[in-house]
């Protein structure tokens, strides 16, 4: 009868859990309106009811049930200023920072989707449990705590299938033609503040590029399609004349806000760029539809008659398109067949219509020839400040270095060196024990200028090249890092020695603030650009913005026009891609290495 009692009170602990599900469509339902306040607090108070259930279960079977939960994201540190800071946000108090977090936290772990299936489906089974408890009892309760570990406990990640694929990249179509629409709606509002307000032109425009760079950020996520950003740098803030005012054509104004305005606006109109997005904003909801409604309407043809066959209980969805109508069990199973081949017809093509319609989106949205050399011209300014930043940085590192250490060291022992001459001919004793102390600092001052030279290029670098010099960074790493590498023989030094010392800075960040114990390192050298992707366990939430140690990662690429990629959701783990183009040394070189090693 324990068991019994014990089976109908889960059940009733999971039929409550359908007012969970109520609540967070509601929650989800105001998310989509702009409401996006209520929806983590409903869904973390959904887990207290989940948790409660895994407590239960472990307490009446037997069966211990982990948390399935990704770790929660740190609190908010407070600045020395007494600012709280995210990214390059400042806030006065902490809460909107622990909110988008915790939000962020929900949304990327999976284990929220497993929760949100579990209450769907749980009270009906767990009263499915309860009721074979009366004739079977401790049984059905085991059975229970198996179906709820199924559910509810941490699960390993595991490849995708293949119809799981086809449907998310038919998703990935149907979520780039909706953010096309959202585009096109955005092309209309610049068309009417143009012939209308035209002031307010650079804010919507402002507005159209963000949507226009959604569509450019997600087909490189969802496709690999890459589409770089089109627009010509704005131009610079006003500078006062000699009189303190601001001019602006042959206008003279006592404040910068309208030359600023003014410039902004003819910066925009004379970009071919906003024009070229005001174009993508009609075209890709017009014809990218017909990549994508092919396929949308055979899979759900297919998905519609399949359940009309066994479920629904009139199967004219077949004459519509010309079938002979279903009247009989065998002219189901005869007529399963097709409705399965509709699927698969209209899974198949995703992959590649998907690309097209990105391939299409880059030829619209993608950089001309023209905005390619204005970016270009910008950015080689902005790296010329950039290098002679990290150069002065650098001399004066080194200068500290030897002025606070061998410099100290050499002047000692020149001290004792005029004690030994003083002390040799009446304390023959004591010069021998100070010849012994300087024979140890010259040791010791050899090790430390080793040691500044190798922080400068180490020896390993130059002689052996750039993966063994990882790997041998990897052997002093506390973390245990497994690296991996294809790179056809020896790079440019220079870029050997960016990517070197970018990599080490990366297992030094993941070791000191990610409290990670693995990563792993892979390099690899395609197509004229050297990448190093670091990825480790820890606790995530690294920020480009706040670490010094990743701004000098990205100075020191700036000199290479590379870039620094970071992935470091809260709870981990976190992606470090650094890209480095470059050409192989036209020197001798080592053969080519494709290997795997691991180090502890």
């Amino acid at each position: 009868m324990t068991s019994v009692r014990r089976a109908w009170a889960l059940a009733g602990l999971a039929v409550v859990s359908w007012v969970d599900v109520l609540l967070e469509l509601i929650a989800f339902a105001l998310l989509c309106v702009g409401l996006v306040l209520f929806f983590s607090p409903v869904v973390e108070l959904a887990r207290i009811r989940s948790r409660r259930t895994r407590e239960l279960v472990g307490q009446w079977t037997g069966r211990e049930i982990p948390s399935p939960y990704r770790p929660a994201p740190p609190e908010p540190q407070r600045e020395r200023d007494g600012w709280y800071r995210d990214g390059t946000q400042l806030y006065r108090r902490a809460w909107w920072i622990r909110w988008n977090r915790r939000f962020t936290w929900i949304m990327e772990d999976p284990a929220t989707g497993r929760e949100f299936g579990w209450q769907l489906l749980n009270p009906l089974v767990a009263l499915v449990f309860a009721g074979l408890s009366l004739v079977s009892g401790p049984v059905a309760l085991r059975g229970y705590a198996r179906w709820t570990a199924y559910w509810l406990g941490p699960r390993a990640p595991r490849g995708k299938s293949w119809p799981h694929r086809r449907l998310e990249t038919l998703g990935h179509q149907l979520g780039l033609w909706a953010i096309s629409l959202a585009q096109l709606g955005m092309t209309v509002a610049q068309l009417i503040v143009l012939f209308g307000a035209v002031p307010v032109f650079p804010t919507v425009t402002r507005a159209s590029r963000a949507v226009a760079d959604t569509f450019r950020r997600e087909a490189e996520r969802w496709t690999g399609v890459r589409i770089a950003q089109p627009y010509v740098p704005p131009p610079a803030l006003p500078i006062p004349r000699g009189d303190g005012l601001y001019q602006f054509g042959k206008q003279l104004y006592e404040e910068p806000w309208w030359p600023m305005r003014r410039a902004r606006l003819r910066w925009m109109l004379r970009d071919r760029a906003t024009w070229r997005d005001m174009a993508a904003g009609v075209v890709l909801p017009v014809v990218t539809p017909v990549l994508w409604v092919p396929s949308a309407a055979l899979v759900f043809w297919g998905t519609y008659g399949l359940v009309a066959l066994w479920i629904g209980a009139g199967h004219g969805w077949f004459e519509m398109v010309g079938l002979p109508a279903v009247t009989s069990t065998g002219g189901a199973f005869a007529m399963t067949p097709v409705t399965l081949a509709a699927v698969f017809l209209g899974l198949l093509p995703t992959r590649w219509s998907v690309r097209a319609q990105a391939k299409l989106g880059r030829w619209l949205l993608g950089p001309t020839e023209a905005s390619r050399l204005a970016q270009r011209v910008h950015r080689l300014d902005q790296n010329r400040v950039e290098v002679t930043v990290a150069q002065a940085a650098e001399l004066r590192r080194i200068e500290r270095d030897l002025h606070d250490g061998i410099q100290s060291r050499l002047v000692a022992m020149g001290m004792k060196l005029g004690a030994v001459e003083a002390l040799i001919d009446h304390d023959p004793d004591k010069a021998k024990q100070l010849a012994a102390e300087l024979r140890e600092a010259s040791s010791e001052a050899l090790t430390e200028l080793r040691s500044l030279v190798r922080g400068i290029h180490p020896p390993v670098l130059s002689e052996r090249g750039l993966v063994d010099a990882v790997r041998a960074a990897a052997l002093d790493s506390p973390l245990k890092v497994e690296v991996t590498a294809s790179v056809p023989g020896r790079l440019e030094q220079p870029a050997e020695a960016c990517a070197y010392f970018a990599v080490c800075e990366l297992l030094g960040n993941a070791a000191k603030h990610g409290e990670a114990r693995r990563a792993t390192v892979a390099l690899e050298y395609l197509d004229g650009v050297l990448r190093a992707i670091v990825t480790d366990d820890g606790k995530g939430g690294a920020d480009a913005a706040r670490g010094t140690g990743l701004r000098g990662i990205e100075r020191r690429l700036s000199g290479f026009a590379g870039r620094l990629a970071l992935t470091s959701p809260p709870g981990g783990p976190t992606e470090a891609i650094v890209e480095v183009p470059c050409q192989l040394d036209p020197g001798p070189s080592s053969p080519k290495t494709s290997t795997s090693s691991e180090t502890a």
